[in-house]
Parts: C-alpha cells; structure tokens; sequence
C-alpha cells in the first residue's frame, strides 16, 4: 500500500496519529497542497475530491477521505480498536468523532478559508472553485467558542470523550484544538476540563511525533 500525504496539515495529521497509535506505516508520496499538486489529473483518478491523505491499496484500488481510510485500517487491524471496544462504544465513537468534526473542525476551517489569508476561489477544498463568503469567519469563530464550552462540559470529571478510553474522537477533537490554535483561536482559560484533556491527550507518543 501506498500513501499520499502532506504532513503538518489537520487531515492528514488525523491519519497519521491513527497510524501510529496501530503501529501501522506506509510508504509514501508527497503531494504539497500549496503548489495544488492535489489538482493534477492524474492525483484526481486517486482522489475524487482532490484532497490529502489517500491510500492507494495493492490492487490500485484508492481510498480517500480520512474516516473512510481510518475505517478500511480499522477492519484490517483492529488493535488496539480505536473506533470502540463494543456495539455500545462503536455508535458512541462514531457519534462524537461526527461532533467534533462538524461543530469544531469545520467550524475553524470556515474561519480560516474565507479568511483574507487564503487562497481566492478556493473556500472550499476539492475540485470545484468556490468564492469565500467572508460573513463565515465570524460565524466560525461563534461555532469555536461553542464547541469550546460543549466540549468542556462533556469532559467534565472524564479523561476521554468515550467511557475513558482514546478513541479517534479524541484524534479528531485533538487536531480541531491545535488547528483553532494556529488560526489565533485558542480554547479560553474557563474551558478547565477540555485544556486538561487536551494537555493530558498531547503527551501520547502519537501525538508528540506528529506535532
């Protein structure tokens, strides 16, 4: 198998924290999303929305889309299970790694592509150009602070987002911090329980080398 990655950035950041708590590496290919290799004809047969990571399996088959490549990963090598330990805990995973993902990390992500610093025509990542609509920075930054506060109350007297365990809920919860973060949009002082997840989650060795 084969990855296409660009390291540093959120989404492929999620895999690769998701490697490295399976243990799992793959050889790589870069595609550097600043000069729009993700664009080219041929990246777009391997990826439908023109995005990082893809993994390319060995019959050519591709797969993009970080959860989807997560779940084929998941279904190969299921320890140590990241996305639940039971049916209970599999829909509760599922649950919050759809919360984060949409009311945090797509929250930033509206902050920061329709901000002045971005590309003009791309708001959006994949194929098509789309305008930014500048109304959605302040909206992100209404819909960070909300996940902020809704995070902080659901950590409160727990270590994980799931019943004590890390999951990739906390994957996707932890890249949406530290992505906030770099876009000037760090967690307030108040949000007690989601820093101290966040500074506990930090120290795992998956974390620390893909930082």
């Amino acid at each position: 198998m084969k990855l296409y990655d660009f390291p540093g950035v959120p989404n492929p950041r999620r895999l690769n924290i998701f490697l490295a708590e399976k243990g799992l590496d793959f050889p790589r290919t870069h595609v550097d999303l600043l000069k729009g290799e993700q664009l080219a004809e041929d990246f777009r047969s391997k990826s439908p929305n023109c995005d990082v990571p893809a993994l390319e399996l060995d019959d050519g088959t591709c797969i993009s889309q970080t959860n989807a490549i997560c779940r084929y990963l998941e279904a190969l090598h299921p320890e140590p299970p990241l996305y639940g330990r039971n049916p209970r805990e599999i829909g509760l995973v599922e649950m919050w790694n759809n919360i984060c993902f949409t009311n945090g990390f797509q929250a930033v992500a509206d902050l920061f592509r329709n901000g002045p610093d971005w590309f003009e025509g791309r708001a959006l990542i994949g194929p098509h150009n789309y305008n930014k609509i500048p109304e959605l920075v302040e909206r992100g930054r209404l819909r960070i602070n909300n996940f902020y506060s809704d995070a902080d109350k659901h950590l409160n007297n727990q270590d994980y987002f799931v019943d004590g365990y890390f999951s990739v809920a906390d994957i996707t919860a932890l890249v949406t911090v530290d992505f906030c973060i770099w876009a000037g949009m760090p967690a307030p002082t108040s949000c007690k329980s989601l820093l101290n997840w966040h500074s506990r989650v930090s120290e795992r060795p998956s974390i620390r080398e893909n930082s």
